[in-house]
């Protein structure tokens, strides 16, 4: 809490008022920082809002806040109490995948299938680019973001 509070140039017990560890002082922080898909409102493009929401993804991948997330799930077996503040305030209220908010709109407004959004396709977008930036060692293109909801996400929905 000593750096932190340096840097923000206030005392420490500024900061215990509000968070008693720099775990939560942390959580907090992602759940600031994590961004949420926003699909289009009419539900009438969800090619574009998938695209949308895994280009949202990529783009997060760059930043310090995603460096952190990596940090805390590799090693979830030493700090499982971490990990687990992680999903339940900071990627459970946002609907657990960059793609799960988009697909929830649209079966809300009957374009897909209820019975297809399953913890699998959920995950699938997200996979898959965690999957190619592994193996190529870069952020996925937009093109094979969009091969990723062509090929696998909408057939998987029923869709297209």
């Amino acid at each position: 809490m000593e750096g932190i509070a340096r840097r923000a140039g206030t005392a420490k017990t500024v900061l215990y008022r509000r968070w008693a560890t720099t775990h939560e002082l942390l959580i907090d922080a992602l759940a600031q920082t994590c961004p949420v898909e926003v699909p289009s409102p009419g539900a009438n493009d969800l090619r574009g809002d998938l695209i949308a929401a895994l280009t949202l993804l990529t783009d997060w991948m760059q930043t310090a806040s995603a460096g952190a997330v990596l940090a805390i799930t590799s090693e979830r077996h030493r700090y499982p109490e971490l990990a687990e503040a992680l999903y339940r305030k900071v990627f459970d209220p946002r609907g657990g995948t960059f793609t799960t908010t988009v697909l929830q709109h649209y079966v809300a407004n009957g374009q897909v299938d209820p019975k297809r959004l399953t913890p699998i396709t959920t995950q699938i977008g997200e996979a898959l680019v965690f999957k190619l930036a592994i193996d190529l060692d870069r952020r996925p293109a937009a093109e094979e973001l969009a091969a990723i909801v062509d090929e696998a996400l909408l057939p998987a929905l029923g869709v297209g």
